[in-house]
């Protein structure tokens, strides 16, 4: 069993200081171990430490006393973590929502307020409000315009396919695996390649069947349909890097006669029917207001009785969109939403909806396998694309598996059928698809 002790920081160094100041911010005593600037350290004397290297980490969290202000500090190891940082990161979460401040940030009192107003005077910590990170996302225009959406996919997804190639497995599939074997040697690349079958089963594909990718990344699932089941696949997506890597591998694998990749906006598709439509965590990026004409493309897109498989994220009622951080630095204008509700407006743009699998815990290990790929390759990582990105990922990604791990986030596989005349689905009892 361990047992947490404290040590008692000597009085007026900055960790005693800041140990008041963080302690009226953060609502009692410290969740980790801190470290300040002169050596001093206060706090639990077991696990992580939070290593605050300058006053400005203080002051960017004096001004955004919330997971962005953290982030932001973090991102330009202003702070750093030493030990485990998910270790870290799971204390803080615990302890913010143990003193309710789960919802926006902290809320201090006037008597905090005065004391965190003297510490920091005390700390030299007043100032003016530190500039974001220079990478932060910079968007403008109109919220999910043609344009606007162009500039978010490209921001997280042509950051670099050399940095991608590094973190992914082979097929580049950038979404949740599925994970069907805990023996050894089974790893990220095979639980990829499970995903693929089964959604390639789930819509039913035989050789000559059209089907659509929408939102279809560096192609792996375009490639293994076409490849494995003898669809012919067209794929979209709004990365230029992304199109060009793919087609790329189409031509590699002579893939070409049925398999195709375009830059292309899903709402300028227009050469429909398809028989099989797949959209693998693209649906995140729609928007709130837009996900029913969305939903209302994709079934204007399929055939009658024809399968739509959507694999998407989903946040809790009380917390929709990505989060400050993520919508900041990682993926801007994302939004998720219950699954209940995606259903609903799935159902109500004219579609029966089959069959909802959970797969949440299989996230948990997905991102586990990115987290330890990026670690080992850390050097190569920071030299691609420098290290304020590369430690966006390391936070990212940790922060992924702790919220999928805690349920605060979910991702599930939807099954739907365009009704075809007289309401019939196409369903058969003897067909795996259905479950």
């Amino acid at each position: 069993m361990t047992t947490t002790t404290s040590t008692t920081p000597a009085a007026g160094s900055v960790a005693e200081r800041l140990g008041t100041l963080v302690g009226a911010v953060a609502g009692g005593s410290l969740p980790v171990r801190l470290r300040a600037w002169d050596g001093s350290e206060t706090g639990p004397a077991d696990g992580p430490v939070l290593v605050v290297r300058s006053r400005d980490a203080l002051r960017r969290m004096l001004w955004r006393p919330n997971e962005l202000g953290l982030a932001q500090a973090y991102i330009t190891g202003e702070i750093d973590v030493e030990g485990d940082l998910a270790d870290g990161l799971r204390r803080v979460w615990r302890h913010a929502r143990a003193k309710g401040l789960t919802g926006g940030g902290a809320r201090l009192g006037a008597t905090d307020r005065l004391r965190a107003l003297r510490t920091a005077l005390a700390l030299g910590v007043l100032g003016p409000r530190p500039k974001a990170p220079a990478v932060e996302a910079k968007l403008d225009g109109r919220l999910h315009s043609k344009a606007r959406d162009r500039a978010a996919i490209s921001y997280h997804y042509d950051l670099s396919n050399e940095f991608y190639a590094l973190l992914l497995d082979p097929a580049m599939a950038y979404s949740c695996g599925y994970w069907t074997s805990d023996a050894p040697g089974y790893d990220l690349a095979a639980a990829q390649r499970d995903k693929l079958d089964l959604i390639c089963r789930k819509l039913g594909l035989r050789p000559g069947m059209r089907m659509l990718d929408v939102g279809c990344g560096w192609g792996s699932l375009s490639i293994h349909a076409a490849r494995h089941y003898g669809a012919d696949v067209t794929g979209v997506t709004l990365s230029a890097r992304q199109r060009d890597f793919a087609a790329a591998r189409v031509a590699e694998l002579g893939l070409q006669d049925r398999a195709r990749v375009r830059l292309q906006d899903y709402r300028d598709v227009t050469d429909g029917p398809y028989d099989a439509i797949a959209t693998v965590e693209m649906g995140e990026h729609v928007g709130d207001a837009q996900y029913p004409a969305f939903a209302a493309t994709l079934h204007g897109l399929l055939a009658p009785r024809g399968r739509l498989l959507v694999q998407q994220m989903s946040r809790g009622r009380h917390a929709p969109g990505g989060g400050a951080f993520i919508e900041a630095y990682v993926a801007p204008d994302m939004h998720m939403r219950p699954v209940g509700e995606t259903v609903a407006r799935l159902e109500r743009a004219g579609l029966e909806v089959r069959d909802v699998h959970a797969m949440r815990e299989h996230y948990v290990h997905t991102v586990a396998a990115w987290l330890r790929t990026l670690e080992s390759n850390w050097d190569a990582a920071v030299a691609l694309v420098g290290e304020p990105t590369a430690r966006v990922w390391r936070l990212y990604l940790v922060g992924g598996a702790l919220t999928f791990e805690e349920g605060r986030m979910g991702v599930d596989q939807i099954l739907a059928v365009r009704p075809g005349p007289g309401g019939v689905s196409g369903a058969a009892l003897h067909d795996p698809a259905w479950r």
